[in-house]
């Protein structure tokens, strides 16, 4: 006779296993680490700050 098991949990071991992959492939098409989220943020304030000393006041006739 075979090895006797329990379906319940061989059910709840398989729908884990799945989770697992649909897991890793969301990390990998949305997710980012903490130190490219933090560059990225960086990189814009950069940018915007740059922008902003760039900009020409319009001049007013008084």
């Amino acid at each position: 006779m075979g090895e006797i098991i329990n379906l319940n949990r061989a059910r709840k071991t398989r729908a884990k296993a799945q989770d697992k992959v649909l897991a890793a492939a969301n990390r990998v098409s949305h997710g980012r680490s903490k130190a490219e989220k933090t560059l990225s943020a960086l990189e814009r304030q950069r940018a915007e700050k740059q922008l902003d000393g760039q900009k020409l006041e319009p001049k007013s006739d008084d």
